[in-house]
């Protein structure tokens, strides 16, 4: 007879080249390469071909420095929609962009130059592109770096020919609609870029102006004079834009607001009545005697004579002035405000705004004239105190518009510019573009569901869209003047002719060519003139970006299934993008739109260089790898405000390594399991089995629809959760003594490492649009079905059917009622140790007894009696008929009463548990009755029902 086996080498302890530590920072970058080298996004598009097509359309950063957390987490973002889409069946292509014009390159190319206007706009350009490209192959590798897959290799870029070409040929669609003119208006301006501003190009931040109360005297003896209020009267405003009280043309007065003329030691001043407390404490006024009260209506048409200059200024109504500042009276300057201009337009005053591009004072006051807005403030303040007319001055802090790009302070400037109509129909319609827009804003999903109300908001309540640039980066308004009238070319056919040529060279070519050279040959104006002027102004860098779904997005991929930015794109991307494609194709670019919140710091503040708390992807991927920033971005709520600092990353760092081990169990127990060959059918498994399977059949239906619904958060929580508590504290717990002790191909054994298979099968597929490293590492040491691909994210996410086993309801709820008793004889085993009564639980005996406070638990710990060790992970368990004497009630399960005692006989020197049988067994004396079948088997190399004796 053969030699007794060695009891060590029978165990099926766990076997994997599965790393425990992952090295992520120096694993993931080999994973890269091998993944770019065998062009894994084509792979993934080719195994989706015919499939549903979904797309999210990329909204285009700017290729200036540095990708920062915000911009991580959003291509991360992105990254999960695209991934989970992909593996939920769907043809899910992603195109990359960059915007590539505008300010954000223009001010860097400035700064390496070392100033403005240092080379010839031509040569500008050509800068501007190379600077662009060159962060644009930064960003990319930076991009990729964080396991995101997309069309590298030929994304879309704002710059290019074609999309150049679409840019110019939309406007020129505008225009033939006759939504653009050519207007005077305010506009937001930066003095030191010399440009127009967008809305969203526009950031508020802390900025010190002078405050000041200012005289306007009554003037008598016009029409519009009011009974009660003579010359000795004076009406008061507040401002805190002092330099704009030489371009006052008119004070406006509340219709239905009360106002009053009060007798004060600094004269009789007029201003509405509920703002008398706060002249007095402003103007450190003592004492305010009401002379006589009015409406605001009564003012209509009176005058007021200018504090300094020798004209008079009528009263005007408007409903737009509040009580929440200053005295209730506007002073209104057309050419500096957005409703003081539609005032203007109203009671036809002058637009005035005498300043060139950098705010210089063209015309006015010798004090004045020649100095910029900003330096003249003090200068205006001192002139109104020496003409008698200034109550009160002090310095006023508060949020300001300043340039997104320079961060000085801007100012609202009526000059020259290009718009677009927001309430003019186009040709042959009946709806203008806001009214279209605003329509078009109730059939898009937004999430999160406020977004509507935001967006319509802005579209409801914005001014014409000011779409010109005194800048050179970018795509010119491609407008002709007649050198011979001065009229407008209005021919569009010839017109188009200039976008052929950017179709072929460029923009650029408007900067190298001639007027003669762009338009068709024998182009001529109705006065007979064949000469033409170009226009010099750009194009806004939004109207270029809103322009992308039209470059982008070829036949049945318009419109995109969702946009995907941060909330500053209500006003910025997400705005121009509904503008351009209502104005063009009369219907919205997008089906859905995402957003995102900001990235903070850990006391909640947003994050800069500046305030040294700056994190950056890449750092992190250095230190922790791309998957611990992908948990990040799937583990917070990322509709709100999210929070990052180092704590965090070590607190995701142990969720990863819980999960990572799980999944390295799994791997362990699967070393000698071939699918193929050793799995079994659902009804040939344990009922435990069974059950674990249908409860992740459960999990892939929740991770599903969260998915669908783009709600990561909860996937995250929900696999990592099930990793850590359902199966590495619970059902693998439970598994490791039939996994380590049965015989290799026993059917208890190929029962349990089925389900394993199945569920790590599923959840490296479930996880991996979030772990895109790990879950391919794991994927390629899982066993897997021929045919399988050699990528997991090539598959697709398991059905919840391919799973799920159909257990009956009743047995369901009896395993769950059995975790709970599991849960509190832990509880007790725990106390037993403390108390020394034994070591570890193999050394308990475990006595249970359930009374009526438990209805049906006697009868069903009765029944499943011979798996309880197994459960509990003790030796023996024993169900007394009756109350235990010296048991302990058990604190989660009323009515359940536990006994811990040392458990009978010795210890099996092989599985460790003890047993009144160990010695039974003349070849294998220290062994138990269970060892004892499972060497029989093991020696018999099959299923063997009788112990070798």
């Amino acid at each position: 007879m053969a030699e007794p086996l060695e009891l060590k080498k029978t165990l099926n302890l766990p076997k994997t080249e599965f790393p425990m530590k992952a090295g992520l920072p120096q694993n993931e970058p080999k994973q890269l390469e091998a993944w770019h080298g065998g062009n894994i996004y084509e792979r993934i598009l080719e195994s989706r071909k015919g499939k549903p097509l979904f797309v999210l359309h990329d909204g285009p950063p700017y290729p200036t420095g540095e990708i920062h957390l915000g911009t991580g987490l959003n291509k991360i973002l992105k990254d999960l929609v695209v991934k989970t889409k992909s593996m939920a069946g769907h043809y899910a292509p992603y195109v990359p962009g960059w915007d590539c014009h505008g300010l954000p390159i223009e001010t860097q190319v400035e700064k390496e130059l070392g100033g403005k206007g240092k080379v010839p706009p031509a040569e500008f350009r050509k800068l501007c592109r190379q600077f662009a490209i060159r962060y644009v192959e930064q960003h990319k590798k930076d991009f990729k770096r964080l396991g995101i897959f997309g069309r590298w290799n030929d994304p879309y870029l704002t710059m290019s020919h074609e999309y150049e070409a679409t840019i110019a040929g939309a406007f020129l669609d505008f225009m033939e609609k006759g939504y653009v003119y050519r207007g005077r208006k305010p506009v937001y301006w930066c003095l030191f870029d010399s440009t127009a501003l967008a809305e969203a190009e526009v950031e508020y931040e802390d900025h010190t102006s002078s405050s000041i109360w200012v005289k306007f005297a009554v003037v008598v003896g016009h029409r519009g004079d009011v009974a009660g209020i003579g010359s000795d009267v004076s009406a008061v405003i507040w401002t805190t834009t002092p330099w704009t009280i030489p371009h006052n043309r008119a004070l406006a007065f509340h219709p239905d607001f009360e106002y009053a003329v009060v007798e004060t030691e600094k004269g009789a001043l007029l201003l509405a009545s509920d703002r008398v407390a706060a002249l007095q404490a402003e103007c450190d006024i003592k004492e305010a005697k009401v002379r006589a009260r009015f409406k605001g209506r009564d003012f209509d048409g009176m005058k007021f004579q200018h504090p300094f200059l020798p004209i008079q200024v009528p009263g005007i109504l408007a409903d737009y002035v509040t009580l929440d500042q200053g005295s209730g009276i506007v002073h209104t300057a057309p050419g500096h405000g957005a409703d003081d201009f539609n005032s203007g337009q109203k009671y036809g005053l002058e637009i005035y705004a005498p300043l060139d591009d950098k705010g210089v004072y063209l015309e006015g006051l010798p004090e004045y004239k020649g100095k910029d807005v900003f330096t003249a403030n003090p200068i205006i303040v001192k002139l109104l105190g020496d003409r008698g007319a200034l109550l009160g001055h002090h310095e006023y802090k508060h949020s300001y518009p300043h340039c997104w790009r320079c961060h000085n302070p801007v100012i609202f400037r009526a000059t020259e510019q290009w718009f677009i109509k927001m309430d003019q129909a186009a040709h042959g319609k009946e709806k203008s573009l806001r009214q279209e827009a605003l329509e078009e804003i109730h059939g898009v999903k937004w999430i999160p569901a406020w977004g509507e109300d935001r967006m319509y908001e802005m579209i409801d309540k914005r001014p014409d869209w000011c779409v010109s640039r005194q800048r050179f980066w970018g795509v010119p308004i491609i407008v002709f003047y007649c050198e011979g009238c001065g009229k407008r070319l209005e021919d569009f056919k010839a017109l188009r002719n200039v976008v052929k040529w950017f179709e072929e060279e460029g923009a650029d070519a408007w900067y190298k060519y001639s007027s003669e050279k762009l338009l068709p040959n024998g182009t001529t104006c109705a006065c007979g003139a064949s000469k033409w002027r170009k226009e010099n102004d750009i194009l806004d860098v939004w109207f270029d970006s809103g322009t992308s779904n039209l470059s982008v997005l070829k036949g049945a991929e318009w419109p995109a299934d969702v946009y995907l930015e941060g909330p500053d794109q209500y006003r910025g991307w997400f705005q121009s993008s509904l503008l351009v494609a209502t104005g063009v194709r009369d219907a919205s670019p997008y089906r859905g739109v995402l957003t995102h919140g900001w990235t903070l710091d850990e006391q909640g503040r947003p994050m800069s260089k500046s305030l040294g708390n700056a994190l950056y992807p890449i750092e992190i991927c250095e230190k922790w790898g791309a998957d611990l920033l992908r948990l990040w971005v799937s583990s917070v709520e990322y509709q709100a405000d999210m929070k990052m600092s180092e704590r965090v990353m070590t607190q995701l760092s142990e969720a990863y390594r819980k999960i990572r081990n799980t999944f390295r169990f799994a791997l362990g127990n699967l070393g000698d399991f071939d699918p193929w060959r050793d799995s079994l059918s659902n009804d040939q498994l344990e009922e435990i089995d069974r059950w674990m399977l249908d409860r992740t059949a459960e999990l892939l239906k929740k991770c599903h629809e969260w998915y669908a619904n783009y709600e990561f958060h909860r996937v995250y929580h929900a696999i990592h959760d099930y990793c850590v508590v359902d199966l590495s504290s619970f059902y693998f717990d439970v598994l490791k003594d039939r996994l380590y002790t049965k015989a290799p191909r026993n059917n208890s054994r190929r029962s349990a490492q089925t389900a394993i298979w199945k569920i790590s099968s599923a959840l490296v597929r479930l996880a991996a649009p979030i772990l895109v490293f790990t879950s391919e590492e794991i994927w390629k040491y899982l066993p897997k079905l021929k045919g399988e691909p050699e990528s997991v994210h090539i598959t697709v996410f398991p059905e919840e059917e391919s799973l799920a086993c159909g257990i009956a309801k009743e047995a369901a709820e009896k395993w769950e009622r059995l975790a709970q008793v599991r849960s509190a004889v832990l509880g007790a085993l725990e106390q037993a140790r403390a108390a020394k009564i034994i070591g570890g639980g193999l050394e308990a005996k475990v006595h249970l007894h359930a009374g009526p406070q438990a209805p049906g638990l006697q009868k069903l710990l009765e029944e499943k009696l011979p798996i309880l060790p197994a459960l509990f992970i003790v030796s023996q368990v024993k169900v007394a008929p009756s109350a235990i004497a010296a048991s302990v009630p058990a604190e989660t399960l009323p009515g359940l009463t536990i006994k811990i005692e040392r458990a009978d006989g010795a210890k099996c020197e092989r599985c460790w548990n003890y047993s009144t049988h160990v010695g039974e067994n003349n070849r294998y004396p220290t062994v138990c009755e269970r060892c004892t079948e499972a060497l029989a088997e093991i020696e018999s190399g099959g299923s063997a029902s009788v112990a070798v004796s």
